[in-house]
């Protein structure tokens, strides 16, 4: 049985949608992005993305900065290697599945 320590990132993660706010962080050259544009790149609600990134800002995974009235979300370093690694997960499925094509 999986001890439930083990399990609070798989909680954040096994979903497809935090999954897809984490790799919008990563998409492009800007490197600090807004909530709601977040919420359409990954397509959610801007209410869960918001929720989602407060599990992932407990989780040292993204830092909220204020710009004055703004608040802007960026990886932190730890979560720029977590997107990393699905990156390099999703690019091996994407070749396993080619290769069976």
């Amino acid at each position: 049985m999986i001890r439930s320590e083990n399990m609070k990132g798989s909680k954040i993660f096994l979903r497809d949608k935090p999954i897809e706010l984490l790799m919008c962080l990563t998409r492009g050259n800007v490197k600090e992005k807004y909530p709601s544009l977040l919420a359409k790149d990954s397509r959610c609600t801007y209410s869960h993305t918001v929720h989602l990134l407060q599990k992932m800002e407990k989780a040292d995974l993204v830092k909220f900065e204020k710009q004055g009235r703004l608040k802007l979300v960026a990886l932190t370093k730890r979560g720029q290697d977590v997107a990393d690694l699905f990156d390099s997960i999703n690019k091996t499925f994407e070749k396993k599945l080619l290769q069976q094509q």
